[in-house]
């Protein structure tokens, strides 16, 4: 579940992402995080596939319970590191391999552009996948609240 308790520096910085974050909208036992820029993001190793870093307009939902959050309060939302790089891997990195791996096989029996389009059409299920198993992925992908 969501903790709603600081974390030390140092326990923070070995074991968590942290980011901070602006409460922009609360409904249905959910907060809606408008993230801030985080100088955090300068020495993390997947910076180049999070787009976090990139981009002011961020938004992440958190489950918050019965936690007392108020619109506009300054939060902390904060990752297991292990958990960040996996999610980068199931985003970017299995369908990356996922698609050169289908080109490469579909390449030996087909034509070049039937492998190019069916290394493309394996992108579709995975995706349809990823959207039917959101609900064990935010179960596991846990994003806690720090105040």
């Amino acid at each position: 579940m969501n903790q709603l308790h600081p974390v030390s520096e140092n326990e923070g910085d070995r074991r968590t992402i942290q980011h901070a974050g602006v409460v922009s909208r609360i409904s249905n036992g959910e907060a809606v995080v408008s993230l801030t820029d985080n100088i955090n993001c300068e020495g993390c190793k997947a910076r180049g596939a999070c787009g976090v870093s990139e981009s002011n307009d961020k938004e992440i939902m958190v489950p918050i319970g019965d936690s007392k959050i108020e619109i506009n309060q300054p939060v902390t939302l904060s990752l297991a590191k292990g958990l960040g790089m996996k999610a980068v891997f199931w985003a970017y990195v299995f369908p990356f391999i996922l698609m050169v791996t289908t080109l490469m096989i579909c390449s030996i029996f087909m034509s070049e552009l039937i492998a190019g389009v069916a290394s493309l059409a394996v992108l579709i299920p995975y995706y349809a996948m990823l959207s039917y198993l959101t609900p064990v992925f935010k179960k596991k992908f846990q994003v806690s609240l720090l105040k």
